[in-house]
C-alpha cells in the first residue's frame, strides 16, 4: 500500500523521539529520516521503526504494519503474577483472557488436560519460563503469533511441539515477551500452537477492508 505524507510525518516524528530519548545514534538516525521521506510504501517505512517504541494513536496504525503483530507489548509486561502454576488430575484447568504470568509458571496434568493461553495475557517479567508436565493427559498452549516463543520440551511416548495454522509467519516482535516451553510428555501430549485472537482477527479484517478501494456505487473494486 502507498504511504502517504502524514503517515511518513509520524514515522520521522518517531525518530526524532528515539535520538532525543539515546535509542539511536546520530549518523542512524539521519540514516534512517532520509529513507522515511523517500519512502514510497508502508513496506519500506516498517522496518526504520520495527526496533523502536511506538506511541499509540495513530502512528501505531500507520506503521506497526505487520501482519498478525498484536499492539502494545511494552504495557503487557510488569506486575503481579496472578497464578503461577496450574493442575489436574483427573480433570482439566484453563487460564485464559486477561491474566499474569509469572516469571515461572508450572503445571501439570495426569489423566486430565489443561489449556494455557498467552493471546490476551500479561507477563510479570520480560523472561517466562512455562514448564508442561503431563502423564497420560494433554495439554495446549496458544501464544500469539509474534511472540518470542521456544519451545524445546521431551516427549516419551507421545509429543511435545509447535505448530501453526497461519497463511504467514510473522517475525517476533522485538519488544515482545520472551518466552521459553519446556517440560516433557509421557504417553500424552503437549501442543504450542501459534493463533490469532478473535479481536486480532477482526482487526485485520477491517484493515483489509479498508485497502480495498470503494467504487463509489456502493461495491468494492474487484482486482
Amino acid at each position: 500500500m502507498r504511504a502517504s505524507d502524514a503517515e511518513r510525518e509520524r514515522v520521522a516524528e518517531t525518530l526524532r523521539e528515539a535520538v532525543a530519548e539515546g535509542r539511536l545514534e546520530m549518523d542512524e538516525f539521519e540514516q534512517r529520516l532520509d529513507a522515511a521521506f523517500k519512502a514510497r510504501t508502508h513496506g519500506e517505512l516498517v522496518p526504520l521503526v520495527r526496533d523502536l517504541p511506538v506511541p499509540a494513536g495513530p502512528v501505531a496504525g500507520a506503521v506497526a504494519g505487520r501482519k498478525g503483530s498484536s499492539a502494545g507489548w511494552p504495557a503487557r509486561i510488569g506486575g503481579a503474577p496472578t497464578s503461577s502454576g496450574a493442575f489436574a488430575f483427573w480433570g482439566g484447568f484453563s487460564r485464559k483472557g486477561r491474566w499474569t504470568v509469572g516469571p515461572r509458571f508450572t503445571a501439570f496434568a495426569m489423566w486430565g488436560g489443561g489449556e494455557i493461553d498467552l493471546r490476551e495475557a500479561h507477563f510479570a517479567e520480560r523472561d517466562v519460563v512455562i514448564r508442561c508436565f503431563t502423564i497420560m493427559g494433554g495439554m495446549q498452549v496458544t501464544v500469539p503469533p509474534d511472540l518470542n516463543v521456544q519451545v524445546n520440551g521431551l516427549g516419551i511416548m507421545g509429543g511435545f511441539g509447535e505448530h501453526s495454522k497461519l497463511d504467514e509467519e510473522p517475525e517476533p516482535a522485538p519488544d515482545a515477551p520472551r518466552v521459553r516451553i519446556t517440560g516433557f510428555a509421557l504417553m500424552g501430549g503437549v501442543g504450542v500452537e501459534r493463533k490469532r485472537s478473535r479481536a486480532e482477527k477482526r482487526r485485520l479484517q477491517e484493515q483489509e477492508r479498508l485497502r480495498k478501494p470503494d467504487t463509489g456505487d456502493g461495491r468494492e473494486e474487484l482486482g
